[in-house]
Parts: structure tokens; C-alpha cells; sequence
């Protein structure tokens, strides 16, 4: 009699944004049990999080949490926590507005301790250093330097069980991600990228974001189901 394997289980961060869904797809399709993780970090509105609850049920996780970091957009600093800060329609060179700071790095250590409460791993974000809109924490020297302290600091790694943080979108442009998400069946429908999308979860189709989703759809010649005010 064959002995089955064990399931890999790993963490996924689910935003609820096109880039997250893609990673959760793709977590899906190497097998492993999905735990997501979400966050409320006061940010300008709660359509990203109605749909990272539908993805997440669509996908059939075994755990969804959303974490309430409430304090993290209390602290401003951001046109994505702060309302009195404009989102910017048009990109730059310099790091947005949009940055939140330190937002990765705290969410990563949110996942880091659950990986290690559950003994899972492995753990999945959709970090991106090619189409994206310059943060600091997307980039893979970010990727890096957190993984090495994560196998540093923590008493799972220390006893010998690697951390392992897969970023399999880090170098895809947006049209590769999407072509990638349809081949894994990702229903974008169910997604929000919009910085400033209304409570119905309607993009504004002006911010950053809204430009690098829309381009990606055209670049990738796939109808774009996103849902405009």
C-alpha cells in the first residue's frame, strides 16, 4: 500500500487585487492548502477586502483571516489610508503617494508569525518589480533581505524548518500576469485594483493603478472586466 504524501500547506496574502488572485491561483495549482490573509489597514475604502472574502471563497481556502491593523493607516502618511491626501492620476519617477509606509514588511511579519503557529513554511505574495508604481517593498532586494531575517528570527527556522517566501509574479509584466491568471482560470470580475474604488467596488479608472490594469489587459488583448464608476 502507497503511502500518500502529506498536503504542503502555505500562506497566502490576499489583497483582492488582480496580482493577489494570480498568486492565489497559482499557490492552487502547485498543490498546496491555502490559508489567506487579509488586512484592514484603514484604507480609503473597503471594496479590496469584500474582494479578497470572494476570492477566497471561490478558491476554497481553508482559512481566511482578515487582520485588523486599523492602527497602521492611523499613523497616515499614505493617499491610500489618509483621505486628505489626493490620490495622484498621473505616474512619476519618484516613490507616490500611494506608498504606504512599511506596509509589506508588517504584513509579511503578520504571515511569518501564523506560518510559524500553523508550522507552515511557505508563504505567497504578489510583489512585483516590473509594472508597479515604485514601491520600495516590491522589489526583490526587499524580498531578500525578508527572507533572510525571517529564517533568522524565528524558533521554526532555527530548528531547521526553512522559510521559504515565494514571489512568483516579481518579475512578470501585467499582460504576463493576466495571461498567466486566465490560464489558471482567475476571474478577474471578482477582483478591485482601484485605489479610490466606491463602496460598490467600482474603479475610478484614473489612478496608477487603474492605468497599469487597464494597460495590462490591452498589452495581454483580453477583454477587461473591470467595472468603471
Amino acid at each position: 500500500m502507497t503511502v500518500a504524501e502529506p498536503v504542503q500547506r502555505a500562506i497566502v496574502l490576499l489583497s483582492g487585487g488582480l496580482d493577489s488572485a494570480t498568486v492565489l491561483a497559482e499557490a492552487k495549482e502547485c498543490g498546496y492548502q491555502i490559508y489567506a490573509l487579509s488586512f484592514d489597514y484603514s484604507q480609503r475604502h473597503r471594496s479590496e477586502l469584500d474582494a479578497a472574502r470572494r476570492l477566497a471563497l471561490s478558491a476554497q481556502v481553508t482559512e481566511h483571516r482578515v487582520i485588523d491593523l486599523t492602527a497602521l493607516g492611523a499613523l497616515g502618511g499614505s493617499a491610500l489610508t489618509d483621505t486628505a491626501i489626493s490620490v495622484p492620476e498621473q505616474g512619476g519617477d519618484a516613490i507616490p503617494v500611494t506608498y504606504v509606509p512599511a506596509r509589506n514588511t508588517i504584513f509579511l511579519s503578520y504571515a511569518l508569525a501564523w506560518a510559524e503557529v500553523l508550522a507552515v513554511n511557505n508563504v505567497f505574495i504578489g510583489v512585483n518589480a516590473v509594472d508597479y508604481s515604485g514601491y520600495p517593498d516590491c522589489r526583490p532586494e526587499f524580498v531578500h533581505a525578508f527572507s533572510t531575517m525571517a529564517n533568522l528570527a524565528t524558533k521554526a527556522a532555527v530548528e531547521g524548518h526553512q522559510f521559504h517566501l515565494h514571489t512568483p509574479l516579481i518579475n512578470m509584466t501585467k499582460a504576463e500576469i493576466i495571461r498567466r491568471g486566465i490560464g489558471l482560470g482567475v476571474d478577474y470580475s471578482l477582483t478591485v485594483s482601484c485605489y479610490q474604488a466606491d463602496a460598490q467596488g467600482r474603479a475610478c479608472g484614473h489612478c496608477d493603478s487603474c492605468r497599469l490594469r487597464a494597460e495590462g489587459f490591452s498589452a495581454a488583448g483580453i477583454p477587461d472586466p473591470t467595472r468603471y464608476c
